[in-house]
């Protein structure tokens, strides 16, 4: 009996080994696609990228600088923050070369249909507060962005605060990691003061009542 049972798991184990190998190859090409896809969508035309890995908050960020003709076009900061309704929210944040936004592409996110997801919506209202701006001329709380309702003037999504949160708390991740590759500013920790309300484990409508009046 456990001959058979050692011979049944090492066969699993081997194909187990060999679906992984199949399909390791296929998922790294996608992901590297994706990313590719991302950077033209956020970025101003460009050439080439070059990319560095920083460390903010604990999170993994990743800065491309992208080139043409041999002169910067733009910055793309790969974010996250886990501030989510439910989990990660991951971005992909494109800068100009003096810091205004191109645009945002959200690669990850888990929140609540209809209401969070929105976040990745054409033309959405978050968005819409910082596309084509320089975060620096924003309403800043302690020198980061923040939704209305926590003194800011982002516009967070309707019934939906705490998803509004975490992606502006993205993006100031970004906005830090963009400056100190393009200027040499030590990005520090604590990107975003915001935190999730204690009663953040409710369904999102009942945890974001009278939202709809931000």
């Amino acid at each position: 009996m456990t001959a058979v049972l050692f011979g049944i798991t090492l066969i699993a184990s081997a194909g187990v080994g060999v679906v992984n190998m199949i399909t390791e190859e296929p998922i790294a090409l996608a992901k590297e696609a994706a990313t590719k896809a991302a950077l033209t969508q956020v970025l101003p035309a460009f050439d080439t990228t070059e990319e560095k890995a920083l460390t903010i908050d604990e999170l993994p960020i990743t800065v491309y600088t992208a080139t043409k003709d041999g002169n910067v076009a733009g910055y793309a900061v790969q974010t996250m923050t886990k501030q989510g309704f439910n989990g990660v929210v991951r971005l992909m944040v494109g800068f100009t070369p003096d810091g205004e936004v191109v645009n945002v592409n959200v690669l990850e996110q888990s929140e609540t249909p209809g209401l969070g997801t929105k976040m990745a919506d054409e033309g959405n209202v978050l968005l819409g507060s910082i596309q084509g701006q320089n975060l620096e001329n924003k309403k800043l709380v302690d020198g980061k962005l923040a939704v209305k309702k926590d003194g800011g003037d982002v516009d967070a999504l309707t019934a939906a605060t705490i998803s509004s949160r975490a992606y502006v708390d993205a993006v100031n991740r970004a906005w830090m990691a963009y400056k100190s590759v393009a200027f040499g500013i030590e990005a520090t920790d604590s990107a975003s003061g915001a935190t999730k309300p204690a009663d953040a484990q409710t369904s999102e409508p009942e945890a974001q009542e009278g939202g709809q009046n931000e």
